[in-house]
């Protein structure tokens, strides 16, 4: 004699998986909301918003440093900002002495008079760096930011 098998009805069947079902629903809600945040967001908390300082490269061959933010907008914005002004000696009087002087320019003080943040169109930017902690830009801002 066969033992016998105990036949499982339809109603047994299904029920283990419609109980479990609103599980995968909650999991599959869980996973569209992190994406949507990160679509929508993801991009600024990957990029340069942190506290430090980047370095942002334009179509007219200029760079800004400062801190960015606002990346995930067509419009970002670079705040503190400083650029690098290149002077030239035509006749140095010391034959030892650099033909070339770069400085680092806060900003604020041209004849204009323009506020301490640029609003950048996108579509200019070539591309934007962090900086380094230690890099000669970030030493040179710390160093123009406690002698005021």
């Amino acid at each position: 004699m066969e033992p016998v098998k105990k036949m499982a009805s339809e109603n047994e069947e299904s029920e283990p998986r419609t109980s479990y079902r609103w599980v995968w629903w909650v999991i599959i809600i869980i996973v569209a909301a992190v994406l949507v945040f990160w679509v929508t967001n993801g991009f600024a908390f990957t990029s340069a918003l942190g506290n430090g300082y980047q370095a942002v490269f334009l179509t007219n061959d200029q760079v800004y440093f400062g801190k960015l933010a606002k990346v995930d907008s067509q419009y970002p914005v670079l705040r503190d900002v400083y650029y690098l002004q290149v002077t030239q000696t035509l006749q140095p009087r010391n034959a030892n002495a650099p033909a070339t002087n770069i400085n680092l320019v806060k900003l604020g003080g041209e004849l204009h008079g323009p506020e301490d943040a640029m609003v950048l169109n996108r579509d200019h930017i070539i591309f934007y760096e962090d900086l380094k902690v230690d890099s000669q830009v970030v030493k040179a801002i710390e160093d123009y930011k406690t002698k005021q």
